[in-house]
This record gives structure tokens, C-alpha cells and sequence, in this order.
């Protein structure tokens, strides 16, 4: 598994990089799936979204978080007063893992492990040295540990803001080129994924609780 490092362009962009990551071959995740699904929103945003991968609706259509977990997350940005515009989503991992059964090869999500998190890691890096927010949001498991390292879990560090970049959790590699010119203050969040609120026994709950914590992040925006 070689990696994304290769396909990144020298002096990109956001776009140069949306461009370039769809030629992307850096794991054997693209050889299953329909296209690269990269980030949507401005290179500005305030609050940056950071997702596991793209569900099957994602992967054909180009977009992140457009299939029901996207528009549940839609539905918690909402009450939680946060502006839409104002926010950058992307994910840990651009192509769709997936497992294909059944008659009409029906694709089911799977998790992806440490390795295609680490072969997808440049681009991630990539969009950061470019983005300067106030609030990076870590959405599941995956997206937490692609941003605070291996050992997180986010059912123990939920819900709880961190400074960023000063974290002594956050990896080295993550953050703005010139850190003078990063926000005063800036800090990380992690919850729990839309989809996991889409599965649990009490999803009013689950999705009060995603609420909530996307309530701090508003309120972060405020220090």
C-alpha cells in the first residue's frame, strides 16, 4: 500500500487538491468504488467536520455526508445554531470500503482499519496545512483517531473540548504551515457519528447527545 503521497500537487489549493485526489490510486480502496468523495464547504470555514469515509450514496454521487447520516447531521448543525456555511467536512478516508453480497451485489459499509486511515492520511494532512478553524469537529471512532492517534476512543473523550494545535494528543504533522497565523484560539471536538445515532435503541437521545455536543463547538467559536 503506497500511499496518497504521490498524487498531491506542489502549492495546492483546496481545489487543486479535490482535483488531483480523484486520480488518486495510493490503496486498493479505489479499485471497488465509483470516484474519490474529497470535502465540501470553503477553504475559511470556522468549524471543520472530520468524518470516517463516504457511504454508498457519498461514493456515487461525489459529496460527503449526503446519504441519511449526512442529513441527520444537517438536522444537529441546525439546532445546534451552527451555520452550514461556515463549516468544511471531509473524512479520514476518501474511497467507500465496502463488501458486496447477495443477489444485485448489494455494497455493506466496512470499518476502515488502521491501514487505509494511514494511506489516506497525506491528503488529511494536506487539507489542514491549508485551513485555519476555530473548531475541528472529530465525527466517530475513525475520524478521532486519525486526528488524536490509535489509543482514542470516543466514548471516554466525547464531548470535551481540547486546544488545538496545542494538544499534547494532537499529532505533530496536523495544523496550519505558519502557526502565527492560526487562530488565537482554536480547539478539537469529538461525538459520535450521525450513523451512530441512526442506530441506536433511543435515537431522540442519541441525537440530543450529537446536539448537545456540536453546542460546544458553537460556543468554542464564541472564545
Amino acid at each position: 500500500m503506497s500511499g496518497a503521497q504521490d498524487f498531491i500537487p506542489a502549492g495546492a489549493t483546496i481545489d487543486r487538491l479535490r482535483a488531483a485526489a480523484r486520480a488518486c490510486t495510493g490503496c486498493p480502496l479505489h479499485e471497488d468504488t465509483t470516484q474519490t468523495v474529497f470535502s465540501k464547504g470553503p477553504s475559511n470555514a470556522r468549524v471543520v467536520f472530520v468524518g470516517e469515509q463516504p457511504g454508498d450514496i457519498e461514493d456515487r454521487r461525489g459529496e460527503p455526508f449526503v446519504g441519511p447520516a449526512g442529513q441527520l447531521l444537517d438536522r444537529a448543525v441546525g439546532e445546534a445554531g451552527l451555520d452550514p456555511h461556515d463549516i468544511y467536512t471531509t473524512n479520514a478516508v476518501k474511497h467507500f470500503k465496502h463488501r458486496s453480497t447477495g443477489q444485485g451485489q448489494r455494497r455493506i459499509h466496512a470499518t476502515p482499519d488502521a491501514a487505509d486511515v494511514s494511506a489516506c492520511r497525506p491528503w488529511l494532512l494536506a487539507e489542514f496545512r491549508l485551513l485555519a478553524p476555530h473548531v475541528v469537529v472529530a465525527l466517530g471512532s475513525t475520524a478521532g483517531k486519525a486526528l488524536f492517534g490509535p489509543e482514542f476512543r470516543v466514548t471516554r473523550s466525547r464531548g470535551v473540548l481540547v486546544p488545538w494545535p496545542a494538544s499534547a494528543a494532537r499529532p505533530a504533522d496536523f495544523g496550519p504551515v505558519d502557526d502565527e497565523a492560526a487562530p488565537r484560539s482554536v480547539y478539537a471536538l469529538a461525538t459520535i457519528h450521525p450513523s451512530a445515532v441512526l442506530r441506536a435503541d433511543d435515537g431522540d437521545a442519541a441525537f440530543q447527545s450529537l446536539v448537545a455536543d456540536l453546542r460546544l463547538a458553537g460556543a468554542a467559536l464564541l472564545a
